[in-house]
């Protein structure tokens, strides 16, 4: 809807409403995973999420929908998804037994990310068949699916894990333990800069789509899945990592400012195509590698509100970031919004470089 009749301003306030409540609801999201019942707390936040889209698809069907229509929805769908992504973070530890926790972590990311970028490619040829209507209802259907998963899941063979305790300034706590931790303040650095300026895809593909190369709905759906092509292919290198490393985190960072930098340059459409497929690789290792090093390094009592800062650091830097990019987009051209993301990697990359140089040089014996 905002992506092909909008300005790529307008598709950035709809991510900016969308990821700002990562940010507002951060000193309640973090404690909500690690104090309630996190399978209770996910049923009703997918049930939140379906209602919503079921609520916007209605609207949209019939034709009374307006553009702050969608900023509302928008940001109710982020306060609800808010709660909702540290909470299920955690629950994988419930799922699995630490000996399967590696993979496990890795797999829910992989899934997840992959998730969320081959949502546009389906939504955009959903679009192009049956309208945008039918395409929000079609997706709050879809929530059936996770809510009938979690209601059937066999409680008896959870594994139970250490529960933090109800204190005040809880989330304080949260800061202090994350800021004590090098690694960890490194990581949702690098998080930060790719999550603000790099994680914009609807801005770029949309903007890319119908002003460089004159893409219709079905365009956009093209480009999209090439994306989440890329993401296949980054969740096959992942798997293979079970164990990812910081410098896992170095190189896909700075592999997600070549794919930008070779993005912004693309003379046609199907070489942009094919450097989304490379931007897809490096975005879902980064982000992969990132969730696995954050939620194994950490206390299982503390790992609910380090995943919320970590996804509160990653999408809710988008209120700022989104504006900025669609800005740049409509004054400059989406080639150079597509060079802001390019800078991102590389700056994200340099951090990471910058943490494993001090980490040398303080295990070296004097």
């Amino acid at each position: 809807m905002v992506l092909t009749h909008q300005s790529a301003s307008a598709v950035g306030v709809v991510m900016a409403f969308q990821f700002a409540p990562q940010l507002l609801f951060l000193p309640w999201t973090g404690s909500a995973a690690d104090h309630l019942d996190q399978r209770k707390l996910l049923i009703a936040t997918q049930a939140a999420m379906g209602l919503l889209a079921l609520a916007l698809g209605l609207l949209t069907v019939t034709g009374v929908v307006q553009l702050w229509h969608v900023y509302v929805f928008a940001f109710l769908f982020g306060a609800a998804a808010a709660f909702d992504s540290p909470a299920r973070q955690v629950f994988v530890s419930q799922l699995v037994g630490d000996k399967d926790l590696p993979n496990a972590v890795s797999l829910n990311a992989m899934s997840f990310n992959i998730g969320n970028l081959i949502g546009p490619a389906v939504a955009g040829l959903l679009i192009a068949a049956v309208g945008e209507g039918w395409a929000f209802l079609l997706n709050g259907g879809s929530f059936l699916a996770v809510l009938s998963s979690l209601l059937l899941l066999r409680m008896g063979e959870i594994h139970p894990v250490a529960r933090a305790r109800r204190t005040r300034g809880s989330f304080v706590e949260g800061l202090r333990y994350v800021a004590r931790r090098r690694d960890l303040v490194a990581i949702l650095v690098m998080l930060f800069l790719i999550g603000t300026f790099g994680l914009n895809f609807p801005i770029f593909i949309s903007t890319m789509a119908v002003r460089e190369f004159h893409a219709d709905a079905r365009g956009f759906g093209v480009l999209s899945s090439a994306l989440a092509a890329g993401t296949f292919c980054g969740a096959l290198i992942s798997m293979r990592r079970s164990h990812p490393t910081p410098t896992t985190m170095l190189w896909s960072a700075g592999l997600v400012g070549v794919g930008f930098t070779l993005a912004s340059v693309a003379p046609t459409y199907w070489s942009f195509a094919a450097a989304l497929v490379v931007v897809g690789v490096a975005y879902l290792v980064f982000f992969v590698a990132s969730n696995a090093l954050m939620q194994l390094s950490t206390e299982p009592a503390m790992r609910g509100r380090v995943m919320a800062l970590r996804v509160g650091v990653a999408l809710g830097g988008t209120p700022i970031g989104a504006p900025m990019v669609g800005w740049v987009a409509d004054h400059f051209g989406p080639r150079w919004a597509l060079g802001v993301g390019a800078a991102s990697g590389f700056a994200a990359a340099l951090v990471g470089g910058y943490a494993l140089l001090r980490r040398a040089n303080g295990s070296r014996p004097h």
